[in-house]
């Protein structure tokens, strides 16, 4: 504690005069009027109000502020506050303290409640995306979509998930997710429901955050917006058996032999639609004949994301034609990037055929349904496509490999060419891959 023996009536003057001896590194002058009030002065000539006192048989001292910046008259006031606080056992530094920790946290608290969903939605796909797919990621940001124009100008819709975009993460309310879904419900239920689900995964995240956790004591998401937007009706646009001709004829007549070879591929190997366009030259075993598909999840027979594919004839005779612009095995002809999803060229090829309604993805169905015609067996499908195995034995003993798919898959794709009425040699040698400079 400071020695209080340096004491006068402080006034503005004597407070001016004061300066701090030569052979020390501070200086004193206490008041009379308020005895726990002082000056203090230090070399570089600073003077500061100090409150100083003993509390628990130790000493406690406070800056009150610089002496330019408080008056005389108010720093006694102050002095004589917290001498008070200390005759009643209160330290005035822990007071201090916590007094600032709670500004800290209203201030923190009332940042936190000025986030929009836009934002938190953004710093949650940057803390997941290393654990999903590239799709996964993709229907994320769609989801959030702003509306806008094409390069054509042409104007584009709006993310169902944009709504909440510019809302604050704290003003959202079950009341409001339910009138957004049955909004969302009467337009396109189908996007719609997958919005809802990434919407709720995406606030069960915010209840695990430190930093949002206390905007969103429940999560808004309920049953009522769910039933809101209906349930999904099972997909049915499958090629069937007889309606082959027709299909591999619409195909082949399609301008561009990219496109016409997608499609074809995606019957004839049940791959998602995305796997099939993210395939590269190098994914290619032409020694083993093998495809290396980027799966989305670890399959059966899959490892890191990926499964291997037998390359059957057919398929093989197909991309061997394609011309090799880039790494991408169906590369656009301007970029260097994979074709577009092409589903207006789909929908061409299913008005041609006479097939209401069939999709990209209801190629891939075809595939497995028309699979039971031959008796394949299911897990030998699955593994193909890049299901996830159904049963324990499939899970944990029946690991396939390459050459006992590949009695299968020739065995199916031998019977659709059959079916469709096209004569195919598998024994002939796949045309040589052409290089073509943009």
């Amino acid at each position: 504690m400071a020695q209080q023996t340096n004491r006068i009536s402080l006034t503005a003057g004597r407070i001016d005069a004061m300066e701090c001896p030569a052979d020390k590194g501070q200086a004193f002058l206490w008041d009379t009027q308020a005895p726990a009030l002082a000056v203090r002065v230090v070399k570089g000539g600073r003077k500061t109000f100090v409150f100083e006192s003993r509390l628990d048989g130790k000493t406690v001292r406070v800056t009150i502020g610089d002496v330019k910046a408080w008056r005389l008259g108010d720093a006694r006031t102050e002095a004589s506050r917290l001498k008070m606080l200390v005759d009643t056992g209160i330290d005035p530094r822990e007071q201090r303290r916590l007094q600032q920790a709670a500004r800290a946290a209203a201030k923190a608290q009332q940042e936190a409640e000025a986030v929009t969903v836009a934002q938190v939605w953004q710093a949650y796909i940057a803390k997941r995306s290393p654990y999903w797919g590239e799709h996964h990621k993709r229907d994320h940001e769609n989801q959030i979509r702003e509306p806008g124009t094409t390069k054509a100008g042409k104007p584009t819709s709006s993310g169902p998930l944009y709504f909440f975009a510019n809302m604050r993460l704290v003003d959202l309310t079950p009341e409001i997710v339910e009138g957004w879904a049955e909004q969302e419900g009467l337009h396109r239920p189908t996007q719609a429901r997958l919005g809802y689900r990434l919407l709720k995964a995406f606030l069960n995240w915010c209840a695990n955050q430190e930093a949002y956790k206390s905007l969103l004591p429940d999560n808004p998401t309920t049953p009522a917006a769910r039933q809101a937007l209906g349930k999904a009706k099972p997909k049915r646009d499958v090629v069937l058996k007889e309606q082959l001709p027709a299909f591999f004829k619409a195909a082949q007549g399609l301008a561009s032999p990219v496109i016409a070879a997608y499609i074809q591929c995606m019957l004839l190997t049940g791959a998602r639609p995305g796997e099939l366009l993210a395939l590269k030259w190098s994914d290619i075993n032409t020694r083993w004949k093998s495809l290396t598909i980027r799966d989305k999840d670890e399959s059966k027979g899959g490892e890191d994301g990926t499964r291997t594919i037998p390359l059957t004839p057919y398929v093989h005779h197909l991309l061997a034609g394609l011309p090799r612009r880039s790494e991408w095995v169906f590369s656009s002809d301007t970029l260097n990037q994979p074709i577009h999803s092409p589903r207006h060229r789909m929908g061409d090829v299913a008005r041609v055929a006479g097939i209401d309604g069939l999709s990209l993805h209801g190629l891939r169905r075809s595939h497995g349904s028309l699979s039971e015609w031959l008796e394949l067996p299911a897990g030998v499908v699955a593994q193909i496509q890049g299901h996830k195995p159904s049963a324990t034995a499939e899970k944990h003993y029946r690991v396939r490999p390459l050459d006992l798919l590949r009695v299968h898959a020739d065995r199916f794709e031998a019977w659709i060419l059959e079916q469709a009425g096209i004569h195919f040699d598998a024994e002939q040698q796949p045309g040589a891959l052409r290089v073509v400079t943009p």
